[in-house]
């Protein structure tokens, strides 16, 4: 009689104790802002009907610094942001093995040995590919300027916004640095 009143006890502790005993609820999640990549098609067909910049994202899968600058750069909402509203985003992987149709021109995977690299990739990096390299393309689908390497996310605020807001029509990159973006950032 007891035992069956001591189990009834602790149960009834038991039972009471997880009515009162709330689980952590989690936050909900930031929405930061994310850049919202394209294909290359996708930005070609978008730019013909409305003209726009476009920026490339120029990686492989095995490039470690791609990945930082993925982690690090474009996940700041005040960039994707930025790039959002004023560019057409493409991350484009250097070494796909898919062809891609741009306009009336085609680009294709060229093999290397047991490799490879897509001659888009080649054209955008004016043959000297390396990366990361982000790519800066006009809106009549002229590169601009292919910029290698890892860039810190300060330092690609201040270059995506030079180009984004064609200021590198009008002054040097120093002097944009020195007084305009100063002034608008």
């Amino acid at each position: 009689m007891f035992r069956l009143a001591g189990a009834a006890f602790l149960a009834i502790i038991f039972i009471t104790g997880l009515s009162s005993f709330e689980l952590p609820v989690p936050a909900p999640a930031d929405k930061k802002a994310k850049v919202n990549w394209l294909t290359p098609e996708e930005a070609y067909a978008l730019n013909q009907k409305e003209p726009r910049k476009i920026l490339v994202d120029l990686y492989t899968d095995w490039c470690g610094w791609c990945k930082v600058m993925d982690r690090e750069t474009y996940a700041k909402a005040e960039i994707a942001e930025y790039i959002n509203k004023n560019y057409y985003p493409v991350k484009f992987n250097a070494e796909q093995r898919q062809s891609i149709k741009l306009g009336n021109r085609s680009y294709h995977f060229m093999a290397q040995g047991k490799g490879g690299i897509h001659s888009w990739a080649m054209v955008l990096s004016n043959n000297k590919p390396s990366f990361p390299t982000t790519v800066f393309i006009d809106e009549s689908f002229r590169v601009i300027q292919p910029v290698p390497g890892y860039i810190k996310p300060g330092e690609f605020y201040q270059i995506v916004t030079y180009i984004g807001g064609d200021h590198y029509k009008k002054e040097p990159y120093d002097g944009y640095l020195k007084g305009t973006f100063g002034q608008l950032y």
